[in-house]
């Protein structure tokens, strides 16, 4: 090797390490954004998240059965099967925004949790800011979690 080659690789070996370094780091984070953030424990899973429905009313639904979710899921998104979800132990909650003129917009369930012999369903919408640059498409954006199945009311709380 060169007096010259080896001065290369001195000289940028730290650059290069510092690169690499910064794509595991860069990788590392989008695999983490790219996995449910809801704790194990939360009392709910996600059955579906996204931004493109067949649903472009702004609507929240309770679904306690199969045959609702079959009826449902070919409103929703017909292309595709339907998650499983066990309706003798579950049942499925979600919230749609409606429809949106630009990507940047999302929905998220935070919580589920009882008050008053109800079932409150918190959740989060997001908006793309003033002047973003964003995707110049139709969102649908909507959560659909499942839930411990029970009876009785189910009410929705924008936080």
């Amino acid at each position: 090797m060169s007096d010259g080659a080896f001065r290369a690789i001195r000289t940028r070996g730290p650059l290069l390490v510092a690169f690499a370094a910064s794509v595991v780091i860069l990788a590392s984070g989008l695999q983490a954004m790219n996995q449910p953030s809801t704790p194990a424990n939360a009392g709910f899973r996600t059955v579906e998240r996204g931004s493109q429905s067949n649903i472009d009313a702004a609507r929240q639904v309770v679904i306690r059965s199969a045959a609702e979710w079959t009826s449902f899921w070919r409103t929703h998104n017909f292309d595709k099967p339907a998650p499983q979800v066990d309706f003798d132990k579950e049942m499925v909650l979600g919230v749609f925004m409606g429809s949106r003129p630009t990507g940047g917009y999302s929905v998220k369930i935070t919580g589920v949790t009882e008050r008053d012999g109800s079932l409150v369903v918190t959740y989060s919408q997001t908006s793309p800011r003033p002047g973003a640059m964003t995707a110049q498409v139709l969102t649908f954006p909507y959560h659909l979690v499942a839930v411990p199945k029970r009876s009785g009311e189910v009410k929705f709380e924008k936080t």
